[in-house]
């Protein structure tokens, strides 16, 4: 996600102030029966997403669970961006190879030529029209599992079981509240009280995840829900990013017993792990909040082999993916480099 702030130039921070994060988004759906425009079509559409945003790797996880590689392609944006825009820098020509252009800015404003919100990933592209359908993040995992489900893979997970989403709904929304975007609001906090604030808010509720972790081994229900993959991708970055970047320091996660055994093991289970790139998250938010790192250097640590190690929550029941099956590996041009 472009993390625009409500500051002067192109800062994160506002003197003074909370960070309030701008939730308006473009909510049309891609859905079954097409009552938006847009229908569910094998091939019709492009996911924009980048591998540094934990918004846009809900997205990239989802579609890996679910095996839609073959109904949605990938467009992957560069770890960094400036003032206006997500770019297609990995790509050769620095042109997305579908979409043929520069900048993901070009695709909204195809969209909305006086679109003035920030330029969001991830972002569902209407491949023949080149126009932005939505970047509705939260929706858009939702309606993967839920309206995509005629193009799932054979054995894909429940990842919004019906019986179970009042639950899932509540329990991911706490996790928004207080870590997915409390990290962000102790970040750039622009006061010491508003900072103060979103450390303690953030530390309950590592807290209470930490216990509610100790005696089961997913958040809600017996195997991988859409609420496990909303607290994972904050917990893939805390300790390389949010723990030092951003000043949630009262403790790494890997002092947290629950908690990282609890990411570990969704870490190892295919579809999770194999979206990380520790390296550019590391470069997007050392190099593109100029106002916390006004230097730009990235800090070669923390080793992330100990993600690999040992977690032993099998021991507390559950199974991934209940009655389906892990995701094949990723395809070869979708791989995370190995680390180096």
């Amino acid at each position: 996600m472009n993390e625009h702030s409500g500051g002067d130039g192109d800062g994160y921070v506002t003197p003074g102030a909370e960070y309030n994060r701008d939730t308006h988004y473009i909510t049309t759906r891609i859905t079954a029966d097409g009552r938006d425009g847009y229908p569910v079509e094998a091939g019709r559409y492009r996911l924009v997403a980048a591998r540094a945003c934990p918004w846009a790797n809900r997205a990239l996880i989802v579609r890996r669970l679910l095996g839609l590689e073959d109904a949605l392609s990938l467009g992957l944006c560069g770890p960094t961006h400036d003032e206006r825009s997500w770019t297609f820098d990995l790509d050769p020509d620095g042109l997305d190879p579908v979409l043929q252009i520069p900048r993901l800015q070009d695709a909204y404003f195809a969209r909305d030529p006086e679109y003035s919100r920030g330029i969001t990933v991830p972002a569902v592209v209407d491949v023949p029209t080149g126009r932005v359908v939505t970047n509705d993040y939260p929706q858009i995992t939702l309606d993967f599992a839920t309206e995509w489900t005629a193009l799932h893979r054979d054995g894909a997970p429940d990842l919004y079981p019906e019986p179970l989403r009042d639950e899932i709904d509540e329990v991911a929304e706490l996790v928004y509240q207080d870590v997915n975007n409390g990290v962000y609001r102790c970040g750039f906090a622009g006061s010491q009280r508003a900072y103060d604030r979103a450390f303690d808010r953030l530390f309950a509720r590592l807290d209470w995840l930490e216990e509610r972790l100790t005696s089961r081994r997913y958040l809600v229900g017996e195997t991988i829900t859409e609420a496990d993959v909303r607290l994972f991708t904050t917990l893939a970055r805390f300790d390389a990013v949010y723990h030092g970047h951003f000043k949630c320091n009262r403790n790494l996660l890997a002092s947290m017993p629950a908690l990282w055994g609890y990411a570990r093991d969704l870490f190892q289970t295919p579809g999770f792990g194999d979206t990380i790139d520790f390296g550019q998250i590391k470069q997007h938010y050392y190099i593109v909040h100029t106002d916390i790192n006004p230097t730009q250097i990235v800090p070669k640590g923390p080793d992330p082999s100990g993600w690999l190690t040992p977690h032993g929550r099998e021991e507390l029941g559950g199974t991934p993916f209940g009655d389906g099956t892990p995701p094949p590996p990723p395809r070869a041009r979708e791989a995370v480099p190995a680390w180096a």
